[in-house]
């Protein structure tokens, strides 16, 4: 599986249009399901909403979706779509809800905004990099928990919460290929104490 950027948990932004509103409801999704409950939730928030419209991009599967949920063809959904994917997020879903101001957009204007909103929505998100990574651990004692420290920062790992018993156990992550600098400086740090490392995994970083 490949490095790949999404967006982490949800974000809200909202725009205004000749008095309709936008709200961009951005999520997370993995799985077409969570997709479709985070579009009931949106629903049931915005009852008198007069459209949810909404667009995703999952990994699995290669699957895209959108609605324009009752505007005019290609003027809502298609252009939340291609902000996902100018974004270059995927896992994906942006749900814009519109309340009417009693100001007919035309297409062009339907279509600028909800591409703003949309955008909006997206620039509110935190966006992240999903990337292969490794855990490394090693044991030390006390006497060496600050240069040990010290290496891992200069690693570039993200360090975990140390645990202090009578010795000091230490854990980060770092992206997988990177680690083999860090293992041979511990083990040389603490005179041929091999560091753990674990199999690969996919996490934000």
């Amino acid at each position: 599986m490949q490095d790949y950027t999404t967006v982490q948990g949800t974000a809200t932004a909202e725009i205004e249009e000749k008095k309709s509103r936008f709200i961009a409801n951005v999520s997370f999704v993995d799985t077409e399901q969570a997709a479709l409950d985070f579009l009931a939730g949106i629903r049931a928030m915005h009852r008198t909403a007069r459209h949810n419209v909404y667009a995703y991009v999952l990994r699995e599967g290669n699957r895209v979706r959108y609605s324009d949920d009752g505007e005019p063809a290609k003027t809502a959904g298609l252009p939340v779509l291609e902000a996902i994917q100018h974004t270059g997020v995927t896992d994906c879903i942006v749900v814009v809800t519109r309340y009417f101001g009693g100001t007919l957009l035309g297409t062009g204007g339907l279509v600028r905004a909800y591409t703003a909103s949309a955008n909006a929505g997206l620039q509110a998100a935190k966006i992240v990099t999903v990337r292969s990574c490794v855990s490394v651990e090693i044991t030390v004692d006390y006497a060496l928990y600050e240069r040990a420290s010290l290496l891992f920062q200069e690693a570039g790992a993200r360090l975990e919460e140390p645990q202090f018993t009578d010795r000091v156990f230490l854990k980060a992550v770092l992206p997988a290929g990177e680690e083999a600098p860090l293992v041979v400086a511990l083990q040389e740090l603490t005179r041929g104490v091999q560091a753990q490392v674990s199999k690969p995994f996919y996490l934000p970083f």
